[in-house]
């Protein structure tokens, strides 16, 4: 289906129905895309072993678009280019030193 292939933004859900978890993640990750992903389960092992089968860049469980700028956020596959947030995009910004040769800001000298 043409819904289920394409990146679709906007108040958007679009249902369908699988018989087992294969099926689904099957149906989930057949698309060039990835940005994010919703799982809506019981079961916590269901939830860990879906969040970790499925290509997206973000897997919520029972909840969606909740997140922290402390996360890294980001697609997979065709779905953007690394991720933002988290301490590995602030690295992106900032030139690291051994902190040796770095003088202490807090000292007068």
């Amino acid at each position: 289906m043409r819904i289920a292939q394409e990146e679709v933004f906007g108040p958007v859900l679009s249902i369908i129905p699988f018989d087992s978890d294969e099926e689904a993640l099957e149906i989930a990750n057949d698309s060039i895309y990835g940005l994010a992903a919703g799982v809506w389960t019981s079961s916590i092992g269901r939830a860990l072993k879906m969040a970790h089968e499925l290509e997206a860049g973000t897997v919520w469980t029972n909840t969606y678009r909740v997140s922290s700028p402390l996360s890294p956020f980001g697609g997979y596959k065709r779905s953007g280019f690394g991720r933002e947030s988290g301490l590995l995009a602030i690295r992106e910004f900032v030139h690291e030193t051994s902190g040796a040769d770095t003088p202490n800001p807090f000292i007068v000298r």
